[in-house]
Formats: C-alpha cells, sequence, structure tokens
C-alpha cells in the first residue's frame, strides 16, 4: 500500500474524534530562520482559537488496527473496513510536505491500540520526538495519549506536545461498561489525573522561577521549568449512543473540568457506523443536540452556569428550538429585567445576548455616565435581543419575555410559510 492510500484510509477514519482545538499553547514560529512551523499562522482551517485564528492541522491515526472491539467505533477489531499502519517516519514526513505547502500549521496525532497500550504510545511519541528534535518543528502537536500508559512515555508526551487528550469515550460508567467492555473507566480516570499532576507541577515549578529583572545583578539566572503540555487536556465523549440525557452529560463535564482541570470538554454527536451492532441506536442525534450542548458548556465555563441549573425540562434534555441560556432566562422571567446601569457583572452575563465582552464594555462605559438604550447599538450589541430583559434610562419592557419570544417565533412562522 502506497503512501496516498495510507493517507486516505487513515484520515478518514480519524474524522470521528473532534477533540483536535489547537487553542491555548504558547506562541512560537519559524521567524529568524530557527526551525520549521508556527502555532499562529493560517492555511486550510480545520479548528479555531479562541480569537477567531484558524488553525490548520493534519488529523490522521497512526493506524486504525486496534485490538479493542468497541461498538460505536468504526475502527473496531471486529469491524470490516480497510486497515492501515503508518510508518513513525511517514507521519514526519507527511507533516513536514504539507506544512512547507501551506496546507497546515500542525499535526493532531491518534491511533488504535496495537500490540499493548505502551507499544502504540512509544510509537505515537517518537513521531513528536522526531519532528521536534530532528527537524525543529514549532508547529502545534496534539496527541491522544493511551490510557494505562507508563507515566515515563506520559511525561515524554507532555514534553513534546502541546496538548494531550484521553478520551472518555461515554458520558457515565454504565455507558462505557455497555459498549467497551474492554475499556477500564478507572484506568482512564486514573491517566487523566496523572496528567493533572504532570501539568500542575509545571506549572508549579514556573511560578517559582522569578522575574529575571527582579533577581539581584549576582544571583544566577534561574533554570527554566521543563516544558509539559502548555496547553492542557482535553477530552471527548459521545453524545447519543447511549441513553444518557443532556442532564447528565452536563452534569459529567462539571465533574472532569472539577477533578482533572481540563481546557475543554468536546461532545461528538453519535454518527452510525457500518455492520453496527444492536446496542446502538438506528438513527444519529440531531446535530443541534450537540451544538446546544456546547453552548451550555460555555455556560459553565465562562458564565457562571452550574451544570444542574441549565436543563429545566423534565426529561433531561436541552431544548433545541432555542439557545440554553435564553431558555433558562423565559424559566426564570422573575429575574428580569436586569438593570444595565446596577446589576453585578455575574447578572448581566445571564442576559441572552450579553456575552463576555459585552458584558466587559458596559461595565466600562457605565463609570463614565448612565446607560441609556441607544447606548446598546453605539457598542455593537444586539438591542432586539437585550432590551426585552434589561432595564436602562428610558426603557423598560412593557411586556413579559415570554410573551416578546413568543410574538416573535409566530411572526417568523408566518414570513416563513409563504416560502413552502
Amino acid at each position: 500500500m502506497d503512501l496516498q492510500q495510507k493517507l486516505a484510509i487513515l484520515a478518514d477514519a480519524a474524522k470521528y474524534d473532534a477533540s483536535c482545538a489547537s487553542s491555548g499553547t504558547s506562541k512560537r514560529d519559524s521567524l529568524g530562520g530557527r526551525g520549521i512551523g508556527s502555532t499562529e499562522g493560517a492555511g486550510i482551517c480545520h479548528s479555531y482559537a479562541p480569537d477567531g485564528r484558524c488553525i490548520s492541522l493534519l488529523k490522521i491515526l497512526l493506524t486504525n488496527h486496534c485490538q479493542y472491539d468497541c461498538l460505536y467505533c468504526v475502527n473496531r477489531a471486529s469491524s470490516n473496513v480497510p486497515r492501515a499502519r503508518f510508518r513513525v517516519d511517514e507521519v514526519v514526513q507527511l507533516t513536514l510536505d504539507f506544512y512547507r505547502r501551506n496546507c497546515i500549521e500542525g499535526l493532531f496525532l491518534s491511533s488504535g491500540i496495537i500490540k499493548s497500550p505502551d507499544h502504540t504510545m512509544e510509537q505515537v511519541v517518537e513521531v513528536a520526538r522526531a519532528l521536534r528534535e530532528d527537524h525543529d518543528f514549532r508547529g502545534y502537536i496534539h496527541l491522544k495519549t493511551i490510557p494505562d500508559t507508563s507515566d515515563e512515555l506520559l511525561l515524554r508526551a507532555g514534553r513534546y506536545a502541546d496538548r494531550l487528550s484521553i478520551n472518555v469515550e461515554l458520558p457515565t460508567a454504565a455507558g462505557l461498561k455497555a459498549l467497551a467492555p474492554e475499556k477500564d473507566e478507572g484506568a482512564i480516570r486514573r491517566s487523566m489525573a496523572r496528567l493533572r499532576l504532570h501539568i500542575d507541577e509545571r506549572e508549579d515549578d514556573a511560578r517559582r522561577v522569578l522575574p529575571i529583572r527582579a533577581l539581584p545583578a549576582a544571583a544566577p539566572k534561574a533554570a527554566k521549568p521543563p516544558r509539559f503540555a502548555p496547553a492542557g487536556q482535553s477530552t471527548q465523549m459521545i453524545v447519543g449512543a447511549d441513553a444518557t440525557d443532556d442532564r447528565g452529560i452536563l452534569a459529567s463535564s462539571a465533574t472532569l473540568y472539577g477533578a482533572y482541570r481540563l481546557k475543554r470538554v468536546y461532545y461528538s454527536a453519535f454518527s452510525p457506523i457500518p455492520d453496527a451492532a444492536r446496542a446502538l441506536p438506528l438513527q444519529a442525534p440531531p446535530l443541534m443536540r450537540e451544538h446546544r450542548l456546547y453552548q451550555a458548556d460555555w455556560l459553565m465555563r465562562f458564565y457562571g452556569f452550574a451544570h444542574d441549573e441549565i436543563v429545566a425540562a423534565p426529561d433531561g434534555l436541552l431544548r433545541l428550538d432555542v439557545d440554553p441560556k435564553l431558555a433558562w432566562a423565559l424559566a426564570h422571567e422573575e429575574r428580569f429585567p436586569v438593570d444595565l446601569n446596577t446589576a453585578p457583572r455575574e447578572w448581566l452575563l445571564r442576559v441572552p445576548g450579553l456575552g463576555v465582552k459585552a458584558v466587559a464594555s458596559l461595565l466600562q462605559a457605565r463609570r463614565v455616565r448612565r446607560l441609556r438604550a441607544e447606548d446598546l447599538q453605539r457598542l455593537h450589541l444586539p438591542a432586539r435581543k437585550v432590551l426585552p430583559f434589561v432595564q436602562v434610562d428610558g426603557h423598560r419592557p412593557a411586556a413579559r419575555p415570554r410573551a416578546v419570544h413568543e410574538a416573535r417565533a409566530r411572526q417568523a412562522r408566518q414570513q416563513q410559510a409563504p416560502l413552502f
């Protein structure tokens, strides 16, 4: 099998892994003739950094051979799919060639498990080592970590990679046992705990290093602490492969954020696979459900929402017709309107239409003078969405937010009806 055939198989096999955003790492580039690659450039876009930059990643598996037989995985041992396997030098050369053609800015590398977790992880780490040490590659590298791999390999992986990730696969231990009985939920959690320990140790070492300008003239410079996964760790869970509702998924995510200080939890809507087992659903969940989970995840991470207050429906599912923040506001009309001139930051963040940056702009503007309704447009805020939930000088909502929302929904349906 030639390299192009391998690439077609192993790039396609990696498409189900969503946890490959490249945000959070340190800025590096090859300016000045040193090294190859960058974590900042733009090319064919595969993921986005928090500031909106497009980061292109070569996203492949080292191999899609796997000794596990997880029912939800197209690459499971019993699956009838074409198999391929890269050599370490082939992945290195592909990464460098794609970068030189300005197609990518980094590498996302995962793998099926062959022989043993340590055997597989050793080859994955060797790819990153060769790129960093042999070719001085300075682009972004994200490695998928194999649970139960040795601590020595974890340390080596963190030395070369910007981000490490271990997939929890499913939101609950019961779901994992039912659909992936060969995987050990305890081993996954232990590996995530070890990653957090190493990341925390590195951050503690960095804090102990004094700034050079603060050192006495005669004092020797403190050694820079060893690098370890500066972009932290992330994970991914499959949505819709088992019966776990959105309330349970968000509860699991909240536990992961609290226990392991994850940078991100990624949600991947289950996609039906060929020759699927009867234990799996026949249809994929709506993609809007995945989107709503990401929105709810942001509410937990940046807006001060607790996981157990986001989902109010008796069936434990997020509403698909409106975003979770608006759904919460409509279910708690008694807490509105919020006074933009006096409300604290935590209450402004709960107003539909106000994001983190918008709230910062409002807080800064009201230090100068009291806000009026027309100031929302000057601050480039969505006044139509915000005004039903707030009061400012010269404006107080005439109707309850739910009534306004329902009237607008009826109007939208009437406008769309002639189109069909």
